[in-house]
C-alpha cells in the first residue's frame, strides 16, 4: 500500500514562469537551434555529415529554459552527449544484429555512466538511442558521430547559451563548469 501511496505525489506545482524568462528562453533556443541548423543545411548536408539531432531539441529546453538546473550545465551538456554518443555507437557496432538489445544497452549504459561521471543530461539518452536507430546515414559515420553532429552541435549550442543567457541582468549561465 505504501508503494501505491507514493504515486499520489503531493508536492506543489512549480510557480508560473515570468514572461521575460519565456522571452529569453525563446531567443536562446531560436538562436541555438538556428545556428546548428544553418551549419547543417549550408555547410554539412551535401558532405554526408550532419549537425541536427532530435536530442538537441531537448537540450535546448534545458540550456535555454532551465538554465539553473544541474542537468543544463556545460559539463552535463557536453559530457552527457559525448559519452552517450560513444556508448551508442559502440552498442550498435557490437550488438547491431539485435537492435532491441543494442537500444536497451546504449540507453541504460549511458545513463549509468552519466551518473558515475556527474554528467547526467537527459537528452544524452536520446543521443545514444539515435546512434543505434538513426539509420544508414548515422551508422556510416561510425565514431565520427561523436564529433559531428554531437560534440560540434552541442558546443555551438553551448556558445549561444553562454552569450544569450548572460544578457539579462537576472540570468546567469553557467552555474558551474566542472
Amino acid at each position: 500500500m505504501k508503494y501505491l501511496q507514493k504515486m499520489k505525489g503531493g508536492g506543489q506545482s512549480p510557480p508560473k514562469v515570468a514572461l521575460v524568462e519565456v522571452f529569453w528562453s525563446w531567443i536562446g533556443s531560436f538562436l541555438g537551434i538556428a545556428a546548428v541548423s544553418l551549419i547543417h543545411y549550408k555547410m554539412l548536408e551535401q558532405t554526408g555529415l550532419m549537425m541536427i539531432l532530435g536530442s538537441f531539441g531537448a537540450s535546448a529546453v534545458l540550456i535555454y529554459g532551465a538554465i539553473r538546473s544541474p542537468l543544463a550545465q556545460p559539463r552535463n551538456l557536453l559530457g552527457g552527449h559525448i559519452l552517450s554518443a560513444v556508448i551508442g555507437v559502440t552498442a550498435f557496432q557490437w550488438l547491431g544484429g539485435q537492435l532491441w538489445l543494442a537500444v536497451a544497452v546504449a540507453v541504460s549504459v549511458s545513463i549509468a555512466l552519466m551518473h558515475l561521471t556527474k554528467t547526467l543530461h537527459p537528452p544524452g539518452g536520446a543521443t545514444a538511442l539515435i546512434a543505434v536507430i538513426g539509420g544508414e546515414s548515422v551508422h556510416n559515420l561510425g565514431y565520427l558521430y561523436v564529433v559531428t553532429p554531437v560534440a560540434l552541435g552541442a558546443s555551438v549550442m553551448l556558445l549561444v547559451a553562454i552569450i544569450v543567457n548572460n544578457i539579462p541582468k537576472n540570468r546567469k549561465y553557467p552555474e558551474f563548469w566542472f
